[in-house]
């Protein structure tokens, strides 16, 4: 299998939606540049009001600034576009956040290069050697959420799938057009799994640890996160209406 690589030489490119996230992301790059030195960095900088580029830059990074918050949506489609365009063969995506350790996003890395599959997404809810079952307890909404999701995932895709939110993933450049394409529900992640499914590309579930958010407060929290499950369960059903109606 032959890899093209960018104009930088790099063959991988990592990007991080960041919104408002300058007391998180020079950690969060270095870490990831010392766990994956080769690989090019970009923070697609979602309208800040804080010094969330100027901090990107100082830490290695390239930056893509929109002009007001756009939204996760906007900028995920917007990273895996800059990936596609630039002419990566492998595209990482981790939060800006701290809750992603990069050391696991280079284990899906590498699953994918090895040709294990189209797109690894690292999971809080599946076990394997060394990832203990039920080692991540939702509570709360968060608890029934998951429940819902994780039944209306098995129903649309015929398979299991524990953890369709999750922000850490890992592409091959053959799931690129999928992944750069606007996203139209407030649930990007599980748009992406369904649109990956519908063009037969291959996505395995990998356990990974998460870590709790560095700092600040997650913006995903009490009604937010009320109206996220909503969300995700009525992409589910347009999708399911889609298929039949085709």
């Amino acid at each position: 299998m032959s890899y093209r690589a960018s104009i930088s030489g790099s063959d991988t490119l990592i990007f991080l939606p960041a919104w408002n996230e300058e007391a998180n992301l020079p950690a969060v790059l270095d870490e990831l540049h010392a766990e994956l030195p080769d690989a090019d960095v970009l923070v697609v900088d979602d309208g800040s009001t804080d010094r969330t580029a100027g901090v990107a830059r100082a830490h290695g990074a390239e930056v893509l600034s929109f002009a007001q918050n756009r939204g996760l949506r906007a900028g995920i489609a917007a990273g895996y576009a800059w990936a596609r365009d630039h002419g990566y063969s492998f595209c990482g995506r981790i939060d800006a956040d701290g809750q992603h350790p990069p050391a696991e996003l280079r284990r899906l890395l590498e699953l994918v290069r090895a040709g294990g599959c189209d797109v690894a997404v690292g999971s809080r809810f599946v076990s394997g050697d060394g990832y203990a079952p039920y080692r991540y307890a939702p509570t709360g909404a968060r608890r029934l959420g998951t429940g819902i999701l994780r039944r209306s995932m098995r129903f649309v895709l015929g398979r299991p799938f524990g953890d369709a939110t999750s922000g850490m993933y890992a592409a091959a450049a053959t799931a690129l057009p999928m992944l750069a394409e606007p996203y139209t529900s407030g649930a990007p992640e599980v748009e992406a799994i369904l649109r990956l499914h519908r063009a037969g590309l291959r996505v395995d579930e990998v356990p990974v640890d998460m870590r709790a958010r560095a700092s600040g407060e997650s913006k995903l929290r009490g009604r937010t996160a009320v109206l996220l499950v909503l969300t995700v369960i009525g992409t589910l059903v347009g999708a399911q209406r889609l298929r039949r109606g085709g």
